[in-house]
């Protein structure tokens, strides 16, 4: 459930800008990410737009994040479960308790929805798994 009066547009900016900053700086993720992203600052702002949409219900985003994971080659479970670490991580970092947790709580769902789509998509005739789920108490792997 969406909530407006979660957090504000400003902290989830704060989240997304310091979540990729650490992303781009990522051994693993980094090179996927500035691989296929050619104009940060667009991306920023959607990736922004789409967490104000589930997390406070604005419905500014408009994209379509499936079809451009979809067509990125190699991807493992290994990124993904680096990628939910990466954002557990720096959701943790954030003053506003109560947006972090519900981030972190749909970053599971994203990351689950996104990867099952993955696999599907690239074998069709296995059947898909889920991502193991994320425990918040457990610090971040190197």
């Amino acid at each position: 459930m969406t909530d407006p009066a979660l957090c504000t547009d400003e902290e989830i900016a704060v989240l997304v800008h310091a979540f990729y900053g650490k992303a781009r700086l990522d051994p693993e993720l980094g090179p996927i990410f500035n691989a296929h992203v050619a104009d940060w600052n667009h991306h920023l702002g959607q990736i922004t737009d789409f967490w104000s949409g589930v997390l406070r219900g604005t419905g500014r985003f408009t994209g379509a994040p499936m079809p451009k994971h979809m067509a990125l080659p190699d991807l493992t479970a290994a990124l993904f479960q680096r990628w939910l670490a990466l954002f557990r991580e720096t959701a943790a970092e954030q003053p506003n308790r109560a947006m972090a947790d519900r981030a972190t709580m749909l970053a599971q769902r994203v990351a689950n929805s996104l990867w099952y789509g993955y696999q599907i998509n690239r074998h069709p005739e296995t059947l898909p798994s889920l991502l193991p789920a994320t425990d918040p108490a457990r610090p971040m792997q190197p």
